[in-house]
């Protein structure tokens, strides 16, 4: 599975939020958590228990192999599970997730894919149904979406209760349009934080905003 531009950008700002205190979480459900990245990176920025759930099978051996290589291993827990039956004790202060958003473009025919890319494994709904369940009272839960579907799945959230906090709207450069939303939900209604960012410059370059959440990361930024 490819790492992508927009899914280490969610994990550097979701950890950019534990280190300013506006997310202090002890303990932290990733749901789908693919190569493990966003696992590893909130990781390095927390001191919180991670449990990383992850469906497909060579997705699940991945990531269990990149955490059980990594400094974070004791703290990091890869559950190989479909996460709609993942019993778990307690709540979590934070539930994060890069769901399966192609639900309407053409399907590949690898069923692994289509698990990570469609909705077959994992809808809209089921997400937050289980979001709904694992979420301690105060906790946040964070996602990453397509900026078409923020509007859909914001009245699927509000449906049963969550609320957004905080907002960030990526765009590639200046001259494109959003193309992604990350999205902090709570479960009180209130005033929300809106933050918009760009990831590469009119030369070409990433912007000093990106560089400076993703430093920490990158080896050659």
């Amino acid at each position: 599975m490819k790492v992508t531009t927009d899914a280490c950008l969610f994990g550097a700002w979701i950890a950019s939020q534990i280190v300013k205190k506006e997310l202090q979480p002890e303990r932290i459900l990733d749901i789908g958590t693919g190569t493990g990245l966003l696992s590893l990176m909130i990781a390095q920025k927390s001191v919180a228990a991670i449990d990383a759930v992850e469906l497909e099978e060579n997705a699940f051996r991945q990531a269990e192999s990149n955490i059980n290589k990594s400094p974070w291993k004791s703290r990091i827990k890869v559950i190989n599970s479909d996460i709609k039956h993942f019993l778990s004790a307690g709540f979590y202060d934070i539930i994060i997730s890069n769901p399966p958003f192609f639900e309407n473009e053409l399907e590949s025919p690898d069923i692994a894919v289509n698990l990570a890319r469609h909705d077959e494994g994992l809808t809209f709904i089921d997400l937050l149904n289980v979001v709904n369940k694992r979420l301690s009272e105060s906790g946040s839960f964070a996602v990453l979406l397509p900026y078409q579907k923020l509007e859909y799945f914001e009245r699927l959230a509000k449906a049963i209760g969550l609320y957004p906090v905080i907002k960030l709207m990526v765009k590639q450069t200046p001259s494109h349009s959003f193309f992604r939303g990350i999205v902090i939900y709570g479960r009180i209604k209130s005033a929300f934080s809106y933050n918009e960012i760009t990831i590469k410059d009119v030369s070409g370059n990433y912007t000093e905003q990106f560089v400076a959440l993703l430093k920490d990361f990158y080896l050659h930024l």
